[in-house]
């Protein structure tokens, strides 16, 4: 089983960046808890991290080759990248997206998500256990379609 995860803009901020919201681990601790979690399913883990939408995208398109799914935590783009939200759709593989806070607690922009319509499911407002949550969505929907 191979995994993709991605984390979008700003989120190398973490532990630094509004911890009120998005709580006080970095970046680096949330994927140490992840990476935990997959070694425990026996899932191989590419970790990305990018600011521009294009890497993102491209990064997307890159796991058609190699992975099985997706876990994304897009960030802002949630909100209105079509091109993520495309990319995601047109390879065709199961994605999860994730998020540290509730998105649908906060400013009503960020209560629409065009990337939710082309993914399995959304795990939101947990903080970093949201991406702890979502793996283990992924990693079960993934074993029942025989990865």
């Amino acid at each position: 089983m191979k995994i993709l995860l991605i984390h979008g803009p700003n989120l190398n901020l973490l532990g630094k960046r509004e911890p009120g919201i998005y709580g006080s681990k970095d970046l680096e601790e949330i994927n140490a808890q992840v990476r935990l979690l997959a070694e425990e399913n026996e899932a191989e883990l590419k970790i990305v991290q990018s600011n521009s939408e294009g890497a993102l995208v491209d990064a997307i398109q890159d796991a058609a080759r190699w992975a099985d799914g997706i876990l994304i935590n897009p960030g802002a783009y949630s909100h209105y990248s079509y091109a993520i939200r495309d990319a995601l759709s047109a390879v065709g593989l199961p994605a999860v997206e994730v998020h540290l806070s509730n998105i649908f607690a906060r400013e009503e922009f960020r209560h629409l998500s065009v990337i939710s319509p082309v993914v399995e499911g959304t795990v939101a407002g947990l903080g970093w256990r949201s991406y702890t949550c979502a793996m283990e969505g992924l990693i079960g929907i993934l074993r029942e379609r025989g990865k």
